[in-house]
């Protein structure tokens, strides 16, 4: 029987700003990364998308990324490990107590943006993320990439770790991602859905520059930023389920 997980970066609106469609994908995923404030949202932000998530059963990640409100988190910044571990564990600690408040756990973490391209690449920046995780939390799941330095680390540190692969970006061939889309904009869900299936039962994907590569999906991202996301969440829902793939938490895979 094929099992994934279903993921999608939430809690991404702050102050006056809406971002994302986060009640109507809770109806489709089984975890949800939350933003922390850094790059995105806010303290009431954070607090509505935890309830959210204990109201459809969905599992809560924390998603930390670099202070860099202004670019989305999407902006390389240059940190020491040390100011990285500080970073990390001011955001998760946020949203930790918010989860209290709710009597429900942070499930997992994933890194966001340039945070989470940069640990892909980079064994220190890796390791001092997954040192952080670690001793927060030892069960918390780290989300990560296919051969990517964090992957790496987490399985030689005894990390739990899930890998990941994404519904709308493009895959590179060594498994990583395309931060700023390279390909054609995608626009036929269905194909994108068929696209999921693949990845899960064939470990196959076309890259963006058109490679049929190997990839390992245990949880898939679904943007929630992304136009149509829950247009795109719905067919992928119905793809999975049509072929006999069970949609199942992260936490009973790993």
């Amino acid at each position: 029987m094929y099992k994934v997980d279903l993921n999608c970066d939430m809690g991404e609106s702050f102050g006056l700003y809406e971002l994302g469609n986060d009640e109507e994908m809770m109806k489709y995923i089984t975890s949800a990364n939350i933003a922390c404030g850094f790059h995105a949202g806010d303290p009431h932000v954070m607090r509505k998308t935890v309830e959210l998530a204990k109201k459809y059963d969905v599992g809560i990640g924390a998603h930390p990324g670099f202070p860099d409100l202004l670019g989305f988190g999407r902006r390389y910044m240059t940190c020491t490990p040390s100011e990285i571990k500080d970073y990390v564990i001011y955001q998760v600690g946020a949203l930790k107590e918010f989860c209290s408040a709710e009597n429900v756990r942070i499930q997992h973490c994933k890194p966001h943006g340039a945070l989470f391209m940069k640990a892909a690449e980079d064994k220190a920046l890796a390791r001092a993320i997954l040192e952080t995780i670690h001793a927060i939390d030892p069960k918390m799941i780290i989300f990560a990439l296919n051969q990517s330095e964090m992957m790496e680390e987490a399985i030689k540190m005894g990390v739990p770790v899930a890998k990941e692969a994404y519904a709308d970006r493009e895959h590179t061939e060594n498994g990583s991602i395309v931060l700023t889309r390279k390909g054609t904009q995608i626009t036929d869900y269905e194909a994108m859905a068929q696209r999921v299936v693949r990845m899960v039962k064939e470990e196959r994907v076309i890259t963006y520059d058109e490679k049929d590569v190997s990839i390992k999906a245990e949880t898939i991202c679904i943007h929630g930023d992304t136009p149509g996301a829950p247009i795109l969440a719905k067919k992928i829902v119905e793809a999975l389920k049509e072929d006999g793939v069970e949609i199942v938490s992260i936490k009973s895979m790993i």
